[in-house]
């Protein structure tokens, strides 16, 4: 099925240019293209590979020196999370809903 079948296009501005997110991701420059790949998403991998490692010292609060981080697991999301923000930034679309925008955000209830 074409991308022009979905209902779900995404689309994003560039000053007075606006594509869909499929166009802009099939049109970038050969040194934009290295910068997506070698820079983020390498490293986005790598992040997110090791978010479920951080089970691995669940059993373990402290061992002679060494001491457990409480906060890793949520470190290393907010760490990913970052940098799935900033991939977004580099290519010019907003994130999505369940990425937001980071930082706090209040709701009433």
């Amino acid at each position: 099925m074409p991308i022009t079948d979905y209902q779900d296009v995404v689309y994003g501005s560039f000053g007075m240019v606006v594509m869909s997110l499929h166009q802009r991701l099939t049109t970038l420059s050969a040194s934009e293209e290295a910068v997506l790949i070698n820079t983020y998403l390498t490293n986005l991998a790598t992040l997110e590979s090791a978010i479920p490692a951080v089970s691995d010292n669940l059993d373990t609060d402290q061992a002679a020196v060494w001491k457990h981080n409480a906060r890793e697991q949520a470190d290393r999301d907010r760490l990913f999370d970052s940098w799935r923000r900033r991939l977004c930034e580099f290519i010019g679309f907003a994130p999505g809903p369940v990425l937001g925008r980071g930082g706090i955000s209040i709701a009433r209830g």
